[in-house]
């Protein structure tokens, strides 16, 4: 399981180069997905959350209709660690 010890720069930048629909925005790391439906948008929420308690590592999240934000942040060591990036991998691969 990858360690909850906040990145540097360096290793920030180098893991947002690896995640090209993710953007760094208020010290998190974040998505934002549109669905053509509240049934897919719930759907595709519901993989995550399946993937994000087999890592105990869980998204802050919002959704309207068929838009779906996710915000990721290692609340423990007050920044995005690589816990966050290899969670928006597993999403990245779910979708």
């Amino acid at each position: 399981m990858p360690s909850a010890v906040k990145l540097d720069a360096p290793a920030l930048a180098a893991a947002l180069a690896d995640l090209p629909s993710w953007r760094l925005v208020d010290g998190k790391l974040r998505r934002e997905l549109a669905f053509p439906s509240f049934v897919e948008a719930f759907g595709f929420m519901t993989r995550v959350a399946l993937l994000a308690e087999r890592m105990d590592h869980h998204p802050e999240w919002f959704n309207v209709y068929g838009t779906v934000r996710i915000d990721l942040a290692t609340h423990d060591c007050g920044g995005i660690s690589a816990l966050d990036v290899a969670l928006a991998k597993r999403i990245d691969a779910s979708i």
